[in-house]
Formats: C-alpha cells, sequence, structure tokens
C-alpha cells in the first residue's frame, strides 16, 4: 500500500508537519487581524468622538458643529446629548427616535456615565430597548464627554455595527484561507516531489537487493547522488561483490568436500548432536538402505540406524573418545570408526566412518575353507579307493561278483575325483580369463524348456512341480553360448530340487527388457543362512553341512555358474530367507 512505502510516509509527514504550522499560524494571524480591525475602529470612534465633542464645544453656530460632526461620523451614527437633555441623533433626525436614544442614554447605566461622570466609555451593546434582541446588530459605542468649566455637560456617543468593523477581518480570513490552501498544495507537490526523488535510489536498491536474495550477485545500484544515499550505493554494491565472492568460496569448499566424500570408497555419517544424521555418501546411503531392507522396508516402526551405531554414538559423545565397532547386515561385515565432532569446546556431534569388510572377511574364510574343503572331498575317494585296494590286495573278495563290484566303486570314486580335478581346472581357466563362448543366437523358450525336460523325471520322483513362467507366449531370441549357458541352469535347476523337499515347487522364470533376458530360478526350499549369502559363488561351498554323499556335489558349480555368467557381460545374484526358499537372478545382455 502507498501508505506503507516510504514514499507515503516521508510525504504526509511533510504534509502533516506543514498544515500543523499553517494552521497554528492561520489562527494566530486570525486573531491578530481581528484583535487589529477592532482596535483600529475603537481608536478611530474615540478620536473621531473627541474631536467632534471639541468642535460641539468651541463652535458657536450649533448647526455649523452639527454639519461638521456629521461629516467627521462618517459610517457611524451621532449621537449628542448637551444639557443632559437635548438629544441629537445624525442617523434619526425625527422626533420619534429621538425619544427612543434618549430613553437608552438614560437606561444604560455605562452610556449614562459619560454624561454624569465625564468618563470615557467603550462597550459592545444593542443600541434599542426592546428585550428581544435577535433581530438587531450588535454595535460598538464609544461615549466622550461635552466640558464645561471642566464638569460635564453632556456627551458624544458615535455607534457602529460590529459587523462592518469585522468585515475587512473577513476579507483578511478569506485570504489568509486562500494562501494557506494554496501553500499546502504547493507542499504537497513539492513533499512528494522531494520524496519521491529521496526515496527513489532506495527504491532501486530494494530491487537489487531482491535480485541478490536470487543469487544475482551481478547486480549493481548506480550511485546517482554523492550524499548519504549515495554511500549506502556504494556499500551496498561492495556487500554484493564480497557477497559473491564469500559464496563463489563456500561452493568451492562444498563441491570439494562433496567430491572426496562420493568418491571415498568408504562410507561416511555424520551426526549432530541428538543423533540426528546430518550427511552420508553413496557408501553410507548403501549401508542404511541395506539395513532398511533387513528389517523390513514396509515396517514403519523401522529405526534409523541399528542399535548397534546408536549406542556406539552415545558413548562417544559421553566418553568424548573415538570408538569402533563391527557388525553384520545381509550376510556383510561393517566395521564402523566413529569420533567426536567439535564446535569450539563443544560436541556438536560425531562423524562415523563405515569400512565394508566383507571381501576381507571372505578371502579370509575362503583360505580357511579351501583347504579344508579340498581335504575333505579328496580324502573321502582316496580313503574308499585305498580300501578297496587293500580289500582286493588281501584277496577279501572271494567271488567275481565282489572284486567286480569292488573294481566298479574304485571307478567310481576315479571318476568322481578326475571330475573333481577337471572343474577345478575349468574354474582356474575361467577365473584366469581364459573362457571361450562360442556364441549363437538362441531361441530362448526352446531353449529353457529343453533344460527344463531334463529334469522332469527327477522331480516326480520327489513330487516336486518343476515349471516355466514369464514371457514365453512369444519367441526370442538372444547371443549366448548355449552349452555354458545350459551348464548354469541345469547346475540351478539341480540345486533347487535337491535343496526342496517333496511335494516343493521350483520355477524357471524367463523375461526380457529392450536390451536383457532375465532368468531366475526360484525355489521353496531349506533356503541360504544370511551369513553364508555373500559366500554361495565360492569354491565349495555347500548348503549341506553334513556333505552327505549323493546328495551334495562338489561344490563348485555356483563358482564356474557364476564365471560363466560374468563372461556373458551378465550379471548373477542371489536373494534367500531360511525356511522360505531360494531365487537366484541372472541378467544376460541381448
Amino acid at each position: 500500500m502507498f501508505w506503507r512505502s516510504v514514499v507515503g510516509k516521508l510525504w504526509f509527514t511533510i504534509l502533516l508537519l506543514v498544515t500543523l504550522v499553517l494552521f497554528i499560524l492561520t489562527i494566530l494571524l486570525l486573531q491578530f487581524f481581528e484583535n487589529y480591525n477592532v482596535v483600529d475602529a475603537e481608536n478611530r470612534l474615540t478620536k473621531t468622538a473627541a474631536k467632534i465633542s471639541t468642535i460641539v464645544q468651541e463652535t458657536d453656530d450649533e448647526k455649523l458643529g452639527l454639519s461638521i460632526a456629521r461629516e467627521l461620523a462618517d459610517q457611524a451614527s451621532v449621537v449628542i446629548v448637551q444639557d443632559k437633555d437635548f438629544y441629537w441623533h445624525s442617523t434619526h433626525p425625527d422626533k420619534e427616535n429621538k425619544k427612543a436614544i434618549s430613553a437608552i442614554v438614560k437606561q444604560n447605566d455605562q452610556l449614562n456615565q459619560v454624561v454624569e461622570k465625564g468618563k470615557v466609555i467603550r462597550e459592545k451593546m444593542y443600541m434599542t430597548t426592546k428585550k428581544d434582541t435577535s433581530d438587531e446588530p450588535l454595535m460598538f459605542v464609544v461615549g466622550v464627554p461635552l466640558m464645561k468649566d471642566n464638569k460635564p455637560t453632556g456627551g458624544v456617543y458615535l455607534y457602529q455595527s460590529l459587523s462592518e468593523i469585522e468585515e475587512p477581518a473577513q476579507y483578511t480570513t478569506k485570504f489568509i484561507l486562500l494562501a494557506a490552501g494554496i501553500a499546502i498544495i504547493l507542499t504537497t507537490i513539492f513533499a512528494f516531489f522531494l520524496s519521491t526523488r529521496i526515496t527513489a535510489p532506495l527504491r532501486k536498491m530494494r530491487q537489487a537487493a531482491f535480485e541478490v536474495t536470487k543469487g544475482n550477485f551481478d547486480t549493481k545500484v548506480p550511485i546517482l547522488t554523492h550524499d548519504e544515499i549515495g554511500e549506502l550505493a556504494i556499500a551496498f554494491n561492495q556487500m554484493g561483490r564480497q557477497l559473491k565472492f564469500n559464496l563463489n568460496a563456500l561452493n568451492q569448499e562444498k563441491e570439494q568436500l562433496s567430491s572426496i566424500l562420493s568418491s571415498m570408497a568408504d562410507g561416511v555419517i555424520t551426526f549432530s548432536r541428538d543423533g540426528s544424521i546430518l550427511i552420508t555418501n553413496p557408501p553410507a546411503e548403501h549401508f542404511l538402505q541395506t539395513w532398511y531392507y533387513e528389517q523390513d522396508v514396509n515396517n514403519q516402526q523401522v529405526p534409523e540406524l541399528p542399535a548397534n551405531v546408536v549406542h556406539l554414538f552415545q558413548t562417544v559423545v559421553e566418553t568424548e573418545t573415538e570408538r569402533s565397532a563391527e557388525l553384520k547386515i545381509q550376510g556383510k561385515t561393517w566395521v564402523i570408526l566413529m569420533s567426536p565432532l567439535y564446535n569450539q569446546t563443544k560436541i556438536r556431534g560425531a562423524v562415523a566412518v563405515l569400512r565394508d569388510m566383507s571381501e576381507e572377511r571372505k578371502l579370509d574364510k575362503s583360505r580357511k575353507d579351501f583347504i579344508a574343503n579340498v581335504s575333505h572331498e579328496l580324502r573321502t575317494p582316496i580313503s574308499m579307493l585305498q580300501g578297496y585296494s587293500e580289500a582286493i590286495i588281501d584277496d577279501i573278495a572271494s567271488t567275481d561278483e565282489e572284486k567286480k563290484e569292488i573294481a566298479q566303486v574304485i571307478y567310481d570314486e576315479s571318476l568322481r575325483m578326475g571330475r573333481l580335478v577337471n572343474e577345478l581346472l575349468d574354474l582356474a581357466r575361467m577365473e584366469a580369463g581364459h573362457v571361450q563362448l562360442h556364441l549363437e543366437s538362441v531361441a530362448m523358450v526352446e531353449f529353457t524348456e529343453r533344460v527344463l525336460r531334463k529334469f522332469q523325471g527327477l522331480a516326480k520322483e520327489k513330487h516336486i512341480k518343476l515349471s516355466l513362467n514369464g514371457k514365453i507366449e512369444d519367441e526370442f531370441e538372444a547371443m549366448i553360448d548355449s552349452d555354458r549357458m545350459e551348464q548354469v541352469l541345469t547346475n540351478l535347476i539341480d540345486n533347487a530340487i535337491r535343496h526342496t523337499d517333496d511335494y516343493g515347487e521350483v520355477k524357471l522364470h524367463l523375461d526380457k527388457s529392450q536390451s536383457e533376458i532375465h532368468l531366475s530360478v526360484q525355489d521353496t526350499g531349506a533356503g541360504i543362512p544370511k551369513e553364508d549369502l555373500p559366500f554361495v559363488f565360492e569354491r565349495f561351498y555347500k548348503a549341506d553341512k553334513a556333505r552327505t554323499r549323493g546328495k551334495s556335489g562338489t561344490g563348485l558349480g555356483l563358482a564356474i555358474a557364476k564365471n560363466i555368467v560374468e563372461a556373458h557381460q551378465g550379471i548373477i545374484a542371489v536373494e534367500s530367507e531360511l525356511n522360505e526358499g531360494t531365487t537366484f537372478f541372472i541378467k544376460l545382455p541381448k
């Protein structure tokens, strides 16, 4: 609104001040001129009455004296009283009016003092004997005595309507009011012009300030004057340049910090004093997402951080010392190192560095398990070969059938050892990058159906429902090595059937996107413990911890499957819940 602006306030202030001054001045001038006119009329009438009194006293010719008195009285009316009986009125020469004037003089004590006591009077009164004076004009009366031998013998009275006396004052009032009105109008124009000129640079500064708040720090305020407003404009421009410099410096530091945090392999989480998360980097976000997933994504009551991390934060804040902890989430091992953050002398929070130690733990476990696994896998066939060989040497087998049976066992175990060694060699070649793929265009629906047919008999024996799902209505093709991919699917389906109880279900799901082929093998078996999930694709991993013969394989199938999929530039992953089943996912480029 106009009244809320600086222009309106300044204009209103100047106008109010000038109006107040003019109002007081007008009142004083009107009072002065009104009193001046009354006093001037009073003095004029008194002097005229004195002159008439002198003329009447000194002139022997009565008519001449009265005639001169009439001329001197001008617009005023003259009443002359001589010897207290003779009355003469300049405006009422008739006899009836003379009697009325005579009655007024006699009845009014103030007027009678002129004749009786020889006083000079000045009074405002009504020159009438009527009680109702509403129609009569108010008169200003001056009385001067006629003296003879220093004794009053009569008096000269001059009276004039007060409205005639105040008439010049009315003209003066109109003139003063007109001048005041013109002064107010001119003051209004001047005040508006002055306030506009003063506030014009301020309005430009306001616009520039709004531009600066939007981030336009190159905005400049024009310097129109060299007074305080000009100095304010100079200071504003300097402030804009300094703000731009400081913000650029802050942005550079922020970008550097963001780049450092984003490029770090370790996760970083910064906490406030109350434990809320302030800053995270991508590895830390991955840690938190893994935590949320493990705690059930749909649960709204999931805490923001694991209890171990919260307890670690509280300990760091209370003790003001650096602490570390280790926790496992979704089969991954995280080591957390937390240190206090200080604001000068007070703790304002903490910073936690999270390192994924899963690979190190996995390598440690692999090194420990490799010898045990190889020893276990080789010890069984070697022991059997040794035992049955000794049976033949000691001639324990008495019949040809027993010898043939012992020879068959030795043969089977030698094949098993050969298969184990061949798989180890194949895996070594794959990991060394010596896998040669024979890529060809393969019809995926026909390919998956052919793989499933190999397991129909085994599935029927265990009463397991084996099915193919997904986009199988329309045939589509992909560039793959069919033999290698059949080896992968065979291993996954065989594992799914072997680890699924009777009357369970195994599904092979086939799907496609614009650039990828999606395969998944899902079962309703016993599942894989979450602590073993990171190791399922390692050598000699077996879900069957008892390693029962006939049910368990060599433990190299999933490792070989992973290498074959990665050789196809694909991805293989696993999700599992204990006692709910396992799903292996494969993504292959078309």
